[in-house]
């Protein structure tokens, strides 16, 4: 598996919008390891470009969407600044091949997150607050037909990250319990509460930061972390508009055209 023809290949269908068949097709052999060395060639090129890491999304926190890829951990991306959007704006679908919506919690690090052994209490004491967040995530692979590499490879399957402007203090919350209720266009679309992810998100937080230490990266002081889906991810059209009300956190909402 040449990782860097293959990162070549996801660049490329980003770039011209047109998906290609999934890299598990051709390479049957591709290892979860080669896969985050592909993200990481992927990364780099776009920091190359002017691209500047601002955080890092994880995602397969459910038990369903494990069972689903057959594996029995998360997986993550790298949010880059030309990826954020804040609540409000409205975003074209145009960028995206087949976006879809997840409703998430962002973390918001005040403290480096780089030792080992990182423990939920350490994920508290370096949160800065968090708040409601919609990732837009958008597979450079046809049709989604995605095998755990496959969106390894893909940078988590990111597209974009829509954040929320009401900042709320971790400390008092009880983030394995707190629910969410989100809507499209106006009608009900889900509900769940944080347990949905990993069991509680600060879990999956402090996952991916024991996790990418394999790969010499770490979690800064100012980076977003998006802890992972609450929900099933939805299919975005135009015109749409999605709306997450958060127990304690508030709501967010995100429109495409």
């Amino acid at each position: 598996m040449d990782t860097q023809e293959a990162s070549l290949k996801l660049l490329h269908s980003e770039r011209t919008k047109k998906a290609i068949k999934p890299l598990t097709d051709s390479h049957s052999d591709l290892t979860v390891d080669q896969a985050y060395h592909t993200q990481l060639k992927t990364i780099r090129q776009k920091e190359r470009d002017g691209a500047v890491i601002v955080g890092k999304k994880i995602g397969a926190t459910s038990k369903a969407i494990q069972d689903m890829f057959g594996v029995d951990k998360p997986d993550y991306g790298h949010l880059l600044d030309d990826m954020m959007f804040v609540e409000g704006e409205t975003i074209s679908i145009g960028q995206f091949i087949q976006p879809k919506a997840e409703f998430e919690i962002a973390f918001m690090l005040k403290k480096d997150l780089d030792k080992e052994n990182i423990t939920t209490f350490d994920v508290i004491e370096a949160t800065d607050f968090i708040v409601p967040a919609i990732e837009v995530i958008d597979s450079r692979i046809e049709d989604w037909k995605i095998k755990f590499e496959d969106t390894v490879a893909d940078n988590g399957s990111s597209a974009a990250a829509i954040i929320g402007t009401k900042p709320t203090q971790i400390e008092e919350l009880d983030l394995i319990h707190l629910g969410m209720v989100a809507y499209k266009n106006g009608e009900l679309l889900d509900s769940a509460t944080g347990a949905t992810v990993l069991g509680n998100p600060l879990r999956s937080v402090a996952w991916l930061a024991n996790s990418l230490r394999k790969y010499n990266v770490s979690l800064k002081a100012g980076e977003i972390i998006l802890s992972g889906a609450l929900t099933s991810a939805v299919a975005i059209a135009a015109n749409d508009t999605f709306t997450a009300d958060f127990a304690h956190l508030g709501s967010i909402s995100a429109s495409f055209e």
